[in-house]
C-alpha cells in the first residue's frame, strides 16, 4: 500500500492509524502546495481533487477521504481493535465521531482559520464556534481516555490531529484539560510518535 500524505495536514490520522496497524505500506509525500511528488509527477495525475490522504492498494485501486481511509485499514486487521465490528452500536459511534471531527472541527472549524484570504471577521466568528465544539470535547472525555472509552480506535488518531492545530491558528485548548491529556496520552503512542517522526514533526 501507499499512502499519498502532506506533513502536519489531516492525513497524518491514516499516517498513524497504518503504524497502529503494523501493515507494510509506503509513505509517499504529496505536498498540498507543490502538488509535486518526489520523482517529479504531477500528483493531481494520481489524486484530481489534488488534495490528501490517498490510499494506494496493491491492486492499484485508490481510495480518498481520511475516515474512509482509516477504517479500511482497521478492517484489515481486526485483531488489532482500531475500529469496532460492523453491525455494532460502538461501530456507529466510531463513525459519529470521525463525521463529527472531519464536519464540525476539521472543515467547519479549523479549514476556514488556514486560509489567508478569510476576513478577519469570519475567523472570529469561526474561532468561538470552534472553541464551543471543543469545549464538547472536553466534557465527552472526561473520565475516558479515548473518545470511544478505554480502547485507542481510528478515531482517536483524527482527533488528535486536529486538536494539534489549534497552535498555529490562535486557539488555545490548555484550558481544556481532558483534551490536553487526551493530545499527550495519544501523542505519546509508539505508532504516532513513529508517523511523527517520519514527516519531520518531530525533532
Amino acid at each position: 500500500m501507499k499512502l499519498y500524505y502532506s506533513p502536519g495536514a489531516c492525513s497524518l490520522s491514516p499516517h498513524i492509524v497504518l503504524h497502529e496497524s503494523g501493515l507494510p505500506f509506503e509513505a509517499v509525500p504529496a505536498p498540498t502546495k507543490t502538488k509535486k511528488l518526489p520523482d517529479g509527477r504531477d500528483y493531481t495525475a494520481i489524486n484530481p481533487l489534488g488534495y490528501v490522504p490517498l490510499l494506494e492498494l496493491d491492486d492499484g485501486q485508490r481510495l480518498r477521504e481520511g475516515p474512509a481511509i482509516v477504517q479500511y485499514v482497521a478492517d484489515q486487521v481486526p485483531a488489532k481493535q482500531l475500529a469496532p465490528a460492523w453491525g455494532t452500536m460502538a461501530r456507529y459511534r466510531l463513525i459519529e465521531w470521525l463525521n463529527f471531527t472531519a464536519t464540525e472541527l476539521h472543515k467547519g472549524g479549523f479549514s476556514p482559520l488556514f486560509n489567508p484570504a478569510m476576513p478577519d471577521a469570519v475567523k472570529d466568528a469561526t474561532r468561538t464556534r470552534l472553541l464551543q465544539r471543543l469545549q464538547w470535547v472536553d466534557g465527552e472525555l472526561a473520565g475516558r481516555p479515548y473518545v470511544l472509552g478505554d480502547t485507542f480506535s481510528v478515531a482517536d488518531a483524527y482527533l488528535f490531529v486536529v486538536a494539534g492545530w489549534g497552535k498555529y491558528v490562535g486557539v488555545d485548548i490548555a484550558p481544556l484539560q481532558n483534551l490536553t491529556a487526551f493530545v499527550a496520552r495519544v501523542g505519546a503512542r509508539p505508532a504516532v510518535q513513529a508517523a511523527l517522526r517520519a514527516e519531520g514533526l518531530l525533532k
